[in-house]
């Protein structure tokens, strides 16, 4: 039996860098159960399996404040990298 559990990260852009939307998502075979959304500021369970997790992460300031802090130091930064080679390509 195969078990899988992976995250993945978006950063949503609205007028270049004036608004950014940070997401962290963290899925168990296919199925997630817990995300971070900058917009909200805390971890939100989306299955019971998710919600002693989430409690534990909005428990502890140190996970909280890094979370928050991605907008600038993932996302910001990855788009000022990036705009160079991206912005006109479709």
């Amino acid at each position: 039996e195969v078990f899988q559990e992976y995250g993945t990260s978006e950063c949503h852009y609205f007028n270049g860098t004036e608004r950014v939307r940070f997401l962290d998502k963290y899925i168990y075979n296919r199925q997630l159960y817990a995300h971070f959304d900058s917009d909200v500021g805390y971890y939100v369970a989306d299955s019971p399996m998710g919600e002693s997790t989430v409690r534990y992460w909005n428990s502890q300031p140190e996970i909280l404040d890094d979370a928050r802090s991605e907008v600038d130091r993932y996302c910001r930064h990855n788009y000022e990298v990036s705009t160079p080679f991206l912005v006109g390509r479709q």
